[in-house]
């Protein structure tokens, strides 16, 4: 496609994420890599890769092949189908056969034309949103899953895959005249469509979302191909995403961005899951991926001479050691290139690793056998080896990753090893079992390969809510992985920040909930303790007993995995309703307390959508509902009662149609411009707490709660001409003074003990004074913390409170 003129456009159909208006210079082969670096586009017409045969040219024109075939009955067996496609249509399918492998047969070419045929006719009438033919999508579709190199079947499905759902015909047509492997795929397929068209009509659009989800993952344990034809299905809609309205792209953007990438980067399917990032990032981060991709563009003949110069030198030293092999270079993507920049806090030109190398060799004893001169030709970085090969990712990848530093510029860089077979998996991943027509669906080393997909389902299968769905993919399945030994040398595969409490859920259910302490190479370590790469981790267990409810508290870090969060709250079920009953109200009225909010149990049990406050109590007890969400659920309903009291005493009428703005202290002021703000000391807000701006006599406008007397004292002699709207801005890095007391018992090294925690916990103390000789012993101390927000505080709290000694800590109002 052509590239619009129009640098500042960004809402015209694309077919890669390359930034419309900046044109790659770069002429290297290039591909993409393991996840972390690939080059900056995908093209639309994929380049043949290394090794590969040349593709077929269309056997006759498509429209000529049509006649030759047999009649097509219609849906109701009327008659025959009749198309007459448009030069467009015909260009498009003609690019398909372009891509497909020379071995093709031509019945496979004539199952492919029939499938097409039905899927022309019954798009027909139907048009996208950008107002080409329907038709164009399930076309474009089915060529991305040729590039993947998929089976016949996949690529009839890919046809067919909206026919189902938009049309007259069936899935049992569809299963009699193309078979039930055909008709599996596309009824996967329209199921997981019709999931996401219900959850309009749900409480929200994310619980649609999210059991959409859940259902995909369930497929995938039948037929991992539904999944791979939903991810071309995605890949093509981003690439002409243009033609939606802002709000729509940006949601369309984001799900893309924190589901399809991960799940696409999960399968191994690198080319995928990288122009799925970039073109996530091109809408949602339009400025970032403009400045970036222009930064590439004025730099890219200055990188062309060093990488010609890099590979030439390499090449040599390959065949001076009898090495064949294929060097080519590979541009980190743009997604990948911004995310580096956040991580490590620099800028653009601090980047010096935007380009790597990548070799590929004829065998794996080869692979070392270049690594060896790679080393000899440059300097290692220490640190910076990893061997995928012998040690694989449960992606399937595997790889030799190294990095190295120019003896002459110092510049350093990152060299990939592989053979051409491992680099398939690289690009395809979990795809590349179908590229090879010989390969039996079910043989032994694929079902080992997607064993991981087989454990990940198992205990899912219990799960009915579909957030705790949603939470556990992106713990389980989206997050990074950390990989610890048991005593025995086997490995274990967690999500990164897992505990010795979660490895324990891995191993057996039993274990889990017995488990009292870990033995972490060779030392002792508390049940919090954050499992890392290598670790040999020994659980200590009970004979007898059950698990704590404070694991499930998210304050206390105890559990990351929704495995084990699952598995801890059905031991909880388990147990007498009144014990959790009782124990749900006294956790309850203490979150009350901590918060300093006057409300009773059953207000705040109808936020959760409880008849009954018994049932309410409950939950809490079951740990289906924790401290962070009560919480939040109070704050949410004193934002709403905010704005019900402010349209009825006419606090609306101060909404002046004018910029808001900025201030120094991160808050955007509604109605008036250039005044000072400044936090109310009486109530000292938090940020995502409800607030409403006081208008002063020559300070400016001060801060307060919703809920501070002060606000109602206001209200109450009629001053409402002075109270504005206000609310925190997104995002923002700023910390606000919040008053806490703790009273405890007195004892030696009290106050070191809370001032260690405050700052290990990256907590600014700006003010403390403790009172002690207070009856019964009781020390009082009072401390004001710089907080972010109030997830911070509830967390601080709730670790200040497990001190021993400690009777009650809360947040204290003036």
């Amino acid at each position: 496609m052509a590239l619009n003129s129009n640098p500042d456009r960004l809402d015209t159909p694309v077919d890669s994420p390359v930034l419309n208006g900046i044109a790659p210079t770069n002429r290297l082969h290039a591909h993409s890599s393991n996840g972390n670096s690939t080059r900056l586009p995908l093209p639309s017409k994929a380049p043949v890769e290394a090794g590969s045969p040349a593709p077929n040219q269309p056997l006759e024109p498509v429209a000529i092949a049509l006649q030759k075939l047999s009649p097509q009955p219609t849906s109701d067996n009327s008659g025959p189908i009749q198309i007459e496609p448009t030069k467009e249509e015909q260009q498009a399918f003609d690019q398909i056969f372009q891509a497909l492998p020379p071995n093709f047969a031509r019945k496979e070419y004539e199952f492919l034309l029939r499938a097409y045929k039905v899927a022309s006719y019954a798009h027909r009438h139907q048009q996208r949103e950008s107002g080409e033919p329907y038709i164009i999508h399930p076309i474009a579709v089915t060529k991305i899953l040729v590039e993947m190199r998929m089976d016949v079947n996949t690529m009839a499905a890919g046809l067919l895959h909206d026919v189902a759902e938009d049309s007259e015909f069936t899935i049992d047509y569809i299963q009699e005249h193309f078979g039930p492997s055909v008709a599996m795929l596309v009824d996967g397929v329209t199921k997981l469509k019709r999931i996401n068209e219900l959850g309009v009509t749900r409480s929200t659009m994310s619980d649609g979302k999210t059991e959409s989800l859940r259902k995909m993952f369930l497929a995938m344990v039948e037929d991992i191909r539904v999944v791979l034809i939903k991810l071309a299905d995605r890949l093509h809609n981003m690439r002409t995403l243009g033609s939606q309205k802002d709000f729509k792209r940006r949601r369309i953007a984001r799900e893309t961005l924190e589901i399809f990438a991960p799940l696409a980067n999960r399968l191994g399917i690198w080319k995928i899951k990288s122009e799925l990032e970039d073109l996530s990032f091109r809408y949602l981060e339009p400025a970032s991926y403009r400045d970036i991709a222009k930064a590439i563009q004025q730099k890219q003949d200055e990188r062309d001479k060093w990488v010609i110069r890099i590979k030439a030198e390499l090449e040599r030293e390959l065949i001076k050691a009898g090495i064949t092999a294929e060097v080519s270079a590979r541009t980190k993507h743009i997604y990948s290139i911004w995310r580096k920049m956040k991580r490590k806090e620099v800028s653009f030109e601090q980047i010096y690793d935007v380009y790597g190398f990548r070799v590929i060799v004829e065998s794996e004893a080869q692979c070392y056998f270049a690594l060896g001169v790679v080393h000899s030709l440059w300097r290692p970085i220490p640190g910076e080896f990893d061997d995928y090969i012998a040690n694989p990712k449960n992606n399937m990848y595997r790889s030799l990753h190294t990095a190295v530093l120019s003896r002459r510029s110092g510049r350093p860089m990152e060299v990939q090893i592989r053979t051409q077979e491992m680099h398939n998996i690289a690009e395809y991943g979990i795809a590349a079992h179908w590229q090879y027509k010989e390969q039996a669906k079910h043989d032994a080393d694929f079902q080992r390969k997607v064993a991981w997909i087989r454990q990940l389902m198992e205990w899912r299968q219990e799960v009915t809510d579909a957030d705790e769905f949603m939470n556990s993919m992106k713990t389980d399945v989206f997050k990074d992985r950390v990989f610890v030994f048991t005593p025995q040398g086997d490995v274990v595969d967690l999500p990164a920040g897992a505990t010795p409490i979660d490895f324990a859920y891995a191993i057996h259910t039993e274990l889990g909930h017995r488990c009292r302490g870990a033995n972490i190479n060779g030392r002792l370590v508390p049940l919090d303790y954050k499992l890392k790469n290598g670790d040999q981790v020994m659980v200590i267990a009970a004979k007898r007993g059950g698990p704590s409810r404070d694991w499930l508290n998210p304050n206390l870090e105890y559990v990351t995995s929704q495995r084990a969060r699952s598995k801890i709250r059905t031991w909880l079920r388990k147990q007498g309703r009144e014990e959790n009953i009782q124990r749900g109200r006294q956790m309850l009225d203490k979150e009350l307390r901590r918060l300093s909010v006057a409300q009773s149990a059953e207000a705040v049990s109808k936020l959760f959508n409880y008849e009954k406050v018994d049932d309410f109590y409950a939950a809490i007890g079951y740990g289906d509902v924790n401290s962070q969400q009560i919480a939040q659920q109070i704050i949410n309903q004193e934002r709403r009662e905010q704005e019900r009291l402010a349209a009825q005493n006419g606090l609306l009428i101060n909404r002046v149609m004018r910029s808001p703005t900025k201030t120094t202290d991160g808050l955007t002021v509604q109605g008036v411009e250039g005044l000072l703000t400044q936090l109310g000391r009486c109530c000292s807000p938090v940020p995502g707490e409800p607030i409403t701006g006081y208008v002063t006599q020559g300070r400016g406008v001060t801060i307060h709660r919703t809920d501070c007397p002060n606000i109602a004292t206001c209200v109450r002699r009629g001053q409402t001409h002075r109270l504005i709207d206000v609310q925190w801005t997104a995002g923002g890095q700023e910390t606000y003074p919040v008053k806490i007391q703790i009273s405890a018992y007195d004892r030696s090294g009290l106050m070191r003990d809370v001032a260690s925690l405050v700052a290990d916990e990256r907590i600014n103390m700006l003010s403390v004074e403790a009172l002690t000789g207070q009856k019964d012993n009781l020390a009082l101390i009072n401390a004001t913390l710089e907080i972010e927000d109030v997830a911070q505080l509830m967390r601080i709290l709730t670790k200040i409170d497990r001190l021993p000694n400690i009777v009650e800590v809360r947040r204290a109002l003036s």
